[in-house]
């Protein structure tokens, strides 16, 4: 599964810890917020989220730590060292510009049957913040299969990661964000491209963003485990940033089709009409682009 590629910008230390209350209080937002979270943990600075999340479950399903709380955990940070975008890439932060967290699930999901729950999570999240942003909401969408967007400038992406454990009946999940809180003007001009901040976009408290998408994420997994990706179809058609438009499918830079893009099938992968007909894609590290004439996202 796949991640977006995150951009930020360093800024003074006292202006980008000023977009972040303190980790402990965070932390204590948080717990009040997510009452079925059986652990909630938020500190200044750490590697990765996401693989300290996986490390935990690693020594949960070794029984080095049976008497860990119960699942669902979120463990978030103001500051990551090694953590990794689509394909590996490595990215870091200045702590204050960006939203980092990652939440831990039990699944009855079978690994199978865990292609389209990429989309799926992208779907559930692009939904719960256009429920906290108001009458502009439809300005936020999800571009395939999991980069949210503000208009037409990059705001948000999602990394989910399997861990299955011997002799589970299905596997342990860990889903993590990052998200721009700001600095989106300068990290426009300094990308040549369009990206967005939550600044621009609404006045939420962080940790209400925290809590409406480890909500949403649950919610979500529930949806999933019951009926797959089949009921997200016609969802995603409403959060579809590339809707009917002209898209370029590339592969390590390689142009693989070109076509116009119609939506998921029930499985979760994209699908583009091209002159030979429709074309199913697969979530991994493949980049969807539309056409030039129409802009790059």
């Amino acid at each position: 599964m796949r991640f977006m590629t995150l951009f930020t910008a360093t800024d003074s230390p006292a202006h980008n810890q000023a977009a972040l209350p303190t980790p402990q209080a965070l932390t204590a937002l948080l717990c009040q917020a997510l009452p079925e979270f059986g652990q909630v943990q938020w500190v200044g600075s750490t590697g990765s989220t996401n693989q300290d999340l996986m490390q935990r479950l690693r020594m949960r399903g070794s029984g080095a730590f049976s008497e860990l709380a119960e699942l669902p955990w979120l463990a978030g940070a103001h500051e990551q060292t090694a953590a990794r975008g689509r394909a590996g890439r490595p990215w870091q932060n200045a702590p204050g510009t960006t939203l980092m967290f990652s939440c831990a699930f039990k699944t009855n999901i079978p690994l199978a049957q865990l292609a389209g729950l990429s989309p799926a999570l992208g779907v559930a999240t692009c939904e719960a913040l256009r429920g906290l942003i108001g009458p502009h909401a439809s300005r936020l969408a999800l571009k395939w299969p999991n980069d949210l967007q503000w208009d037409a400038g990059k705001l948000a992406g999602i990394l989910v990661e399997s861990l299955m454990p011997a002799g589970a009946p299905a596997p342990y999940l860990v889903v993590g964000i990052g998200l721009n809180l700001r600095d989106a003007q300068i990290l426009s001009t300094l990308l040549q491209r369009d990206i967005a901040d939550w600044s621009q976009i609404c006045a939420t408290p962080v940790w209400q963003v925290i809590a409406t998408i480890g909500e949403a994420w649950t919610q979500a997994l529930q949806d999933y485990a019951r009926g797959g990706y089949a009921c997200f179809v016609e969802r995603f058609g409403q959060v579809d940033v590339l809707a009917h438009t002209e898209v370029v499918v590339t592969d390590q830079g390689k142009t693989l089709l070109t076509g116009r893009a119609q939506g998921t099938d029930d499985q979760g992968h994209l699908l583009v009409a091209t002159s030979e007909g429709i074309v199913p894609i697969l979530v991994g590290d493949v980049s969807v682009r539309p056409t030039p004439q129409q802009g790059t996202l």
